[in-house]
């Protein structure tokens, strides 16, 4: 088995470290810096696989692929680009590469791709539309590099795809872009919220349902698997569906069949199914909310959107993104200076790129001047500095919280009495210290009543400071 290589890359530096790298495992390279110089090395040799650059002195490492894959096509590509968009790494599919590699790339994870693709006689070429710009997928993390190539291995096969994320981190777009850019583009792309859906409706959602089926069913009702045929049915927030839907939806997924609500009849489904949560599914399996057993037959290729924290490099191209799209839809152009992108990056954005999205489209419609910079923005947006990595200092209540009712367990109707005691006991106690024991000061502080104050802390049981000793 021939282990000749042909590495087309324009940066010395980076070429010299592939080649000694692959000539470490005894692998054979040719290198050449233009498409001309590939092109030369192809008709004079034979290869095993080609790495190319997308960048070339000479032109387009992967529009000029074609008249490679016309003279080679079983010949394995390797794409490596700087230019870490969606688009890139769409195009690059639409080559049917053997693998993506954006920069800066995994040195081990190419050589693994090389050992992989040496032998490969899969070059067979897919075209497709490139839709890419209507695809509002903005960044070049490493993050976001991570979730491009994932939905690009996705595109030409109907794998049942889970994406998982934060609120706010673009799920649904990611799936629109596996249905845009796939093998299913010409179909419909059918969405549907389980969280928006009263449970005693979302099954007739899904499924359909027949005439009489229920009080107020006075005609047919055809169900979104019905409508997604020949497309893609995207399943929004997948964990809040309902038990009972869960096991219909997961009998559906294992015969691709469903039965109207009402119905005897069952009918054939055609539809790539993407589903997508903000939950954490793992507790929920635990805890008998969520069947493992659909859990599984979900998640077959998985997608993990980052948090917008997680990609703060990302934040100056969303900014921009945003502001092009409010101009797009007819409010003022605005442009951020440099401190006020700044202040940006160094916010929590706990809300994630809808919440950039939203205080973006605010600054486009309220804005003074064209150019906003940081002060600005601050009076406009009314943030505070999130200095030192955007996690403020302050403790975020609303997760507090959210711990406490994860882990306690009070009698019916004890809830309210636990949650507020939970969060008196600390705010008590601080103001009791920070006035030295003092009731009046620290009813002064909390602004309470003095002897609303002392009534709680007694049925709190703390210690009553200041109080008289008992005799």
């Amino acid at each position: 088995m021939s282990r000749a290589v042909l590495l087309v890359e324009d940066d010395a530096s980076i070429a010299t470290v592939i080649t000694a790298a692959l000539e470490a495992e005894d692998f054979s390279v040719a290198h050449s810096d233009t498409i001309a110089g590939r092109d030369a090395a192809l008709a004079e040799s034979e290869f095993a696989a080609l790495l190319t650059d997308v960048v070339l002195p000479d032109g387009d490492g992967i529009a000029s692929l074609d008249r490679v894959r016309a003279a080679h096509p079983a010949l394995p590509v390797i794409v490596l680009s700087a230019q870490n968009t969606l688009d890139t790494a769409v195009r690059a599919s639409d080559t049917d590469p053997f693998e993506y590699f954006p920069k800066p790339f995994d040195l081990d994870e190419l050589l693994r791709a090389v050992r992989q693709a040496v032998g490969s006689a899969d070059g067979a070429a897919v075209e497709h539309e490139d839709a890419a710009e209507a695809l509002p997928l903005v960044g070049r993390s490493p993050a976001m590099q991570a979730v491009y190539r994932m939905i690009t291995r996705v595109l030409r096969n109907d794998l049942t795809v889970l994406i998982l994320g934060e609120s706010g981190t673009g799920k649904e777009l990611v799936a629109e872009a596996i249905h845009t850019l796939g093998k299913r583009r010409d179909g419909p792309f059918v969405a549907v919220n389980a969280a928006a859906i009263p449970s005693e409706l979302i099954e007739s959602e899904l499924f359909g349902h027949e005439k009489g089926a229920f009080t107020g069913a006075v005609a047919r009702h055809v169900g979104k698997f019905e409508q997604a045929a020949g497309g893609t049915l995207f399943l929004d927030e997948i964990g809040d569906m309902p038990m009972q839907a869960q096991t219909r939806l997961l009998r559906t997924l294992q015969s691709g069949r469903i039965r109207r609500v009402g119905g005897r009849d069952e009918i054939a489904v055609d539809a790539r199914i993407v589903a997508a949560t903000h939950r954490d599914l793992a507790p929920m399996i635990a805890a008998g909310t969520f069947r493992e057993d659909l859990y599984y037959r979900l998640n077959v290729v998985p997608i993990q959107l980052p948090p917008l924290r997680e990609r703060r490099e990302d934040i100056a191209a969303l900014a921009r993104h945003f502001l092009a799209q409010a101009a797009n839809e007819g409010l003022p152009w605005r442009s951020l200076t440099p401190d006020a992108i700044a202040r940006l990056e160094r916010q929590p954005w706990r809300g994630n790129v809808r919440e950039l999205r939203n205080c973006i489209f605010r600054v486009a419609l309220m804005a003074r001047e064209e150019t906003v910079d940081e002060d600005a923005l601050a009076r406009l947006l009314e943030i505070e500095d999130g200095a030192g990595g955007g996690e403020s200092d302050e403790p975020d209540f609303a997760a507090a919280l959210a711990g406490f009712l994860a882990t306690s367990s009070p009698g019916e109707g004890e809830l309210y009495d636990a949650a507020l005691a939970a969060f008196e006991r600390p705010l008590f106690a601080h103001a009791l210290t920070a006035t030295g024991g003092n009731q009046l000061r620290a009813a002064r502080l909390l602004g309470i009543n003095r002897n609303t104050l002392r009534k709680r802390l007694v049925e709190l049981d703390m210690p009553v400071f200041g109080a008289s000793p008992r005799h």
